[in-house]
């Protein structure tokens, strides 16, 4: 069986469902602030298609979608949702929609084919005009260079395994930026490099389908040496940028309450959560995986990834249980959960989750800006003879963990947008096209665009900054 993001979210659970809005304070609370943004979200290989038009090399996922059963139904991104020649009207759905931020991912190899060396000015192009049509529509354009989408060729040199991908980055942060830093304000290094680390180099399932603790480990590593290369660097090259980063943050808790569960919940949350959070904002990785970074750790890695940050982008899908395994790669494995929702991936709906993390960024680093910059959920849509489809499941998702962001924000989280995943139904990783997340259906057949309930729902909340 393929391990991705996906079915370990299922199978990590969390420990209780969390009643639709069962806290006081969520009924209570007042409605969003005057300023706050609501948008959308998208990445490059899950809908752009064209990966061999204009110039783009091959990434890490082209090879992999191709390989026979790494993906279901043997779906691949070649043409995606065609966003690379449908893009006006996707803008045009986030313009009706009122939205007023959308974050989106430059495709490293579209822009450097190799990538390293000679840029690729139409990759440059494309994305100059979607910049444009964007400010345009007086939509705030959140830019992330990284969505897991590596240049094949860097992979053939090693990829998140080669210490030299930290120059690598920062030098094509700098080329996208020297194009497009005169016009796009925020600017996220990478999205998840724990789902990156972990399915892609540990467990296996994920682009490039490599496996080991120790390949886990240094994958996670360097991409947060890369990230903190690039930081530097744009801090440099580009002063007066908003610089931050993406992460897939999950509060962790122990399936029983007994010494050994409760020590694997601090080992996997040290290693999904803290990994990634500590050594950027606090410059040091937590001590119970001390034993495996230190023989990787360069003299001066943790002041390089130890970068300010002017916001942070939080993706929320679920929390974690955990219970302790001596013979798992990690000591850990994935415990039960009890929750009464569950969505079309098997995950548990946990919008408390949701609340607990933001309040523990508040508690624990500090309280910096915080986006929310991806959740949302996956159901079985039905086009109905009339062409409308009612996602009501997903209605109440979104419902559910919106009214947790406006309680954190009521008790003092600095939480300044909510950007939903996604706008549009995408190829989902290992999934292909069998799983739905976007608030606009869209037909792969014939590429015809659909908007959902959902889409109409979160636009209403989007103008009036009030829960429907």
């Amino acid at each position: 069986m393929v391990l991705t993001r996906r079915r370990f979210l299922a199978s990590a659970g969390a420990m209780a469902a969390t009643p639709a809005i069962a806290d006081s304070a969520a009924a209570t609370a007042p409605g969003f602030p005057q300023g706050f943004l609501w948008g959308a979200s998208t990445a490059a290989y899950q809908i752009e298609g064209a990966v061999r038009e204009d110039g783009r090399g091959p990434s890490i996922w082209d090879t992999f979608s191709h390989t026979p059963g790494a993906i279901k139904n043997g779906d691949t991104g070649d043409v995606a949702c065609d966003h690379y020649h449908r893009w006006p009207g996707d803008f045009d759905l986030l313009r009706q929609g009122g939205f007023s931020a959308y974050r989106f991912s430059v495709s490293w190899p579209r822009v450097l084919p190799e990538g390293t060396g000679t840029v690729n000015p139409k990759g440059l192009d494309f994305y100059d005009r979607l910049v444009d049509a964007l400010l345009a529509a007086r939509i705030r354009p959140f830019l992330c260079l990284y969505h897991w989408d590596l240049p094949q060729a860097l992979q053939d040199r090693g990829g998140w395994h080669n210490r030299d991908i930290a120059a690598w980055f920062a030098d094509y942060a700098e080329v996208v930026a020297a194009r497009l830093g005169d016009r796009v304000g925020d600017w996220a290094m990478l999205n998840e490099p724990s789902v990156v680390a972990l399915f892609g180099h540990g467990l296996g399932g994920h682009a490039p389908n490599l496996k080991g603790r120790a390949s886990f480990f240094l994958a996670l590593h360097l991409q947060n040496l890369a990230q903190g290369a690039a930081l530097a660097r744009l801090r440099s090259a580009k002063p007066g940028l908003r610089l931050g980063t993406v992460l897939n943050l999950q509060p962790v808790r122990p399936e029983a309450d007994t010494p050994a569960d409760r020590q694997a919940a601090v080992i996997w949350d040290a290693m999904w959560n803290r990994s990634c959070m500590d050594p950027l904002l606090k410059g040091t990785y937590p001590e119970v995986v001390h034993a495996d970074i230190e023989p990787i750790l360069g003299p001066d890695d943790l002041s390089t990834i130890h970068q300010p940050i002017d916001f942070l982008g939080v993706n929320y899908y679920s929390r974690m249980v955990v219970k302790a395994d001596a013979g798992a790669m990690f000591g850990t494995a994935w415990g039960k959960n009890a929750a009464k929702r569950y969505t079309a991936m098997g995950w548990p709906v946990e919008p408390r989750g949701l609340y607990d993390q933001l309040a523990e960024i508040r508690d624990r680093y500090g309280n910096i800006p915080v986006y929310v910059t991806e959740n949302g959920a996956a159901y079985e849509d039905v086009v109905t003879p009339s062409g409308k489809i009612y996602d009501k499941e997903r209605v109440d998702f979104l419902r559910d963990h919106l009214a947790m962001v406006r309680t954190a924000i009521a008790e003092g989280c600095n939480v300044k947008g909510y950007l939903v995943w996604s706008l549009l139904d995408n190829f989902e990783w290992a999934f292909g096209y069998s799983k739905r997340f976007g608030i606009v259906y869209v037909d792969y057949p014939t590429q015809r665009r659909i908007p959902k309930q959902s889409y109409y729902w979160l636009g209403q909340v989007a103008r009036t900054g009030r829960l429907a």
